[in-house]
This record gives C-alpha cells, sequence and structure tokens, in this order.
C-alpha cells in the first residue's frame, strides 16, 4: 500500500487526489501500523523546517520511518518541505533534519538574482534531468514542474542530484539516493508531468 504520512503539516489531500486521477489508490495515514504495512511511502510537507521536524517528532513516526526507509529500503518521495527534511539541517531553523540524505537547506541569495526576481520562486519552472532515474521515465518533453518556495536543497554529494531548475541561477530541484526522492515542487500542481511522476514513483 502506499501510504502518505500525516503528520500535520502537509497537503496531503491534494496529493491524495492527484493519485486517484491517474487511479492510485493511497492512504493518509499517522498510525505507526500503517507505516510498517507501507510498500511505498509519500512525505509531503508546507510550511517552515522547525515546523515540520517538531510535528514529526510529535507524531512518535521518526523510528518505524527509519526503518522502513534506511533499513527495509522501500520507496519514499519527499515532496517540498518533506523534501527538504530529508537533509542535514536548513538555514530556516535550528533543527536537525533527518539525515536520510547528504544536503543542507539553503535560502535563494538576492545578491546573486537579477533585480526583478522576487524571493519566493513561486510559479512554473523547467527542470534539467542531470541522471537517469525510473522517477523520470518516459516523461513528456521538456518537463515543467509547479514551485512555490524561498529555500532549497544544496546536495554535498554531486551523484545525489536527480534535476535542477533555474531561477537567477541554477538550484536543486530533485535529489535521488538508493530509494530515497525528494523534488522540490509540487507534483500535485504539476499536472501532466506531475501525473507521470507520480504514476513512475508507483512502479519503482
Amino acid at each position: 500500500m502506499l501510504t502518505i504520512i500525516n503528520y500535520k503539516a502537509g497537503n496531503f489531500h491534494s496529493i491524495q487526489n492527484m493519485l486517484k486521477k491517474i487511479g492510485i489508490k493511497s492512504i493518509i495515514s499517522d498510525k505507526i501500523e500503517d507505516i510498517e504495512n507501507a510498500d511505498r511511502l509519500i512525505f509531503p510537507g508546507v510550511g517552515s523546517f522547525d515546523y515540520g521536524m517538531q510535528q514529526l517528532e510529535k507524531s512518535g513516526l521518526i523510528s518505524v520511518l527509519n526503518n522502513k526507509v534506511l533499513v527495509e529500503k522501500i520507496p519514499v518521495l519527499g515532496i517540498c518541505l518533506g523534501a527538504q527534511l530529508l537533509g542535514n539541517k536548513s538555514e530556516e531553523g535550528e533543527m536537525n533534519g533527518l539525515g536520510w540524505i547528504n544536503m543542507d537547506i539553503v535560502k535563494f541569495k538576492k545578491e546573486k538574482m537579477p533585480d526583478n526576481y522576487k524571493i519566493p520562486n513561486m510559479g512554473w519552472n523547467e527542470i534539467s534531468i542531470k541522471k537517469e532515474s525510473s522517477l523520470f521515465t518516459k516523461m513528456p518533453q521538456n518537463p515543467r514542474f509547479y514551485f512555490v518556495h524561498s529555500f532549497y536543497m544544496q546536495a554535498n554529494e554531486k551523484s545525489d542530484i536527480l534535476a535542477t531548475a533555474e531561477y537567477g541561477y541554477e538550484f536543486v530541484a530533485a535529489v535521488e539516493k538508493d530509494n530515497i526522492f525528494g523534488v522540490q515542487f509540487h507534483p500535485e500542481k504539476s499536472h501532466k508531468y506531475g501525473m507521470k511522476l507520480l504514476e513512475n514513483f508507483t512502479h519503482i
């Protein structure tokens, strides 16, 4: 079963609705037994880094998630804040992340951007895929996704970078390490491209 992790900091229903559109069954749950029985996990997230980690700690799910992802190695997809929480730490807060991928979360640097660029980055953006991945199999040409974010993932291992995008300068838009995937954009708001990405994830 594909389980969407409910830790009170995500847009769970919009993800489930998109999955429903492409004929994929899922559940939204904060129950340990549902996480234990999952064969795939989606880790959504909206809000600040510390808030997300606080909610995750309150949920009591970190131990079972570590086991499912790091020991059983089931596929997990982090979306937006959910992707950022896969890393070590963030310039946005004080707390440590899950540390599943060796990356730090950094804020867009206004001084590196043209004057007309505003933070947050909000809207559609093409991505550049940097390595072969099941997540982007048979993706429509020139894939575009919907972004809303002021912070982005800065991977410390080049091999973990799956895709980049441009907003004033190049930034990491997606990461992949073994069974762990993270996307800065919102596939559930990205029409045919998001549908294909979510469909691909269910077949990994």
